[in-house]
């Protein structure tokens, strides 16, 4: 049997409770009490467990979000005039994405069936193609070095992301970068 529509109601709750559990685990991370997310959504824990069972499916929720956010900011930029500020543009983004959600991954049980790992792929295969597409388009711009290679580029992001103490060194560490591979 199909899954049923949500009433207007029951998507608004869902909404409110990921909009909570967003705010609440990027300021307390993702162990902060769900009962903090349906306090702050303005509904019950009842109506919080109805939407997410476990703290794993609004870990879930809340990450996958954000990743499929990474994927169409990457899918827009492809229609930037500047092929090479589009790509940065869209680095500048997951470097963000990386310092300040890295944690909720990490906090994703396994299960029996291996849908993390699942997860995983989807979500690196995501932003692998967002951003293989943005440095395609810039090397067919003759923007960038030919030889660079998109995995370096997002291992070079990703460990800005890890290692950059404030929002000034992601900024100083990816012009660095960026002086590095544009021609």
């Amino acid at each position: 049997m199909a899954d049923r529509p949500r009433r207007a109601d029951a998507r608004r709750n869902y909404e409110l409770v990921l909009a909570a559990a967003r705010e609440v685990f990027d300021e307390l991370g993702a162990t902060a009490p769900l009962d903090e997310i349906a306090r702050r959504a303005g509904v019950g824990n009842a109506t919080m467990y109805r939407h997410f069972p476990t703290r794993r499916d609004m870990v879930i929720a809340v990450y996958a979000e954000e990743v499929t956010a990474l994927g169409e900011l990457g899918r827009t930029l492809l229609d930037d005039p500047s092929a090479v500020d589009a790509l940065f543009t869209w680095l500048r983004a997951f470097i963000a994405h990386v310092s300040t959600k890295g944690e909720l991954p990490l906090a994703i049980t396994d299960d029996e069936a291996g849908q993390r790992s699942a997860l995983y792929r989807d979500w690196h295969q995501t932003m692998h193609t967002a951003a293989a597409d943005l440095l395609r388009r810039a090397k067919e711009a003759d923007a960038i070095k030919p030889d660079l290679d998109v995995a370096d580029l997002l291992t070079s992001a990703n460990g800005i992301g890890r290692a950059a103490t404030d929002a000034a060194q992601i900024d100083r560490l990816l012009t660095i970068v960026r002086d590095g591979v544009t021609r």
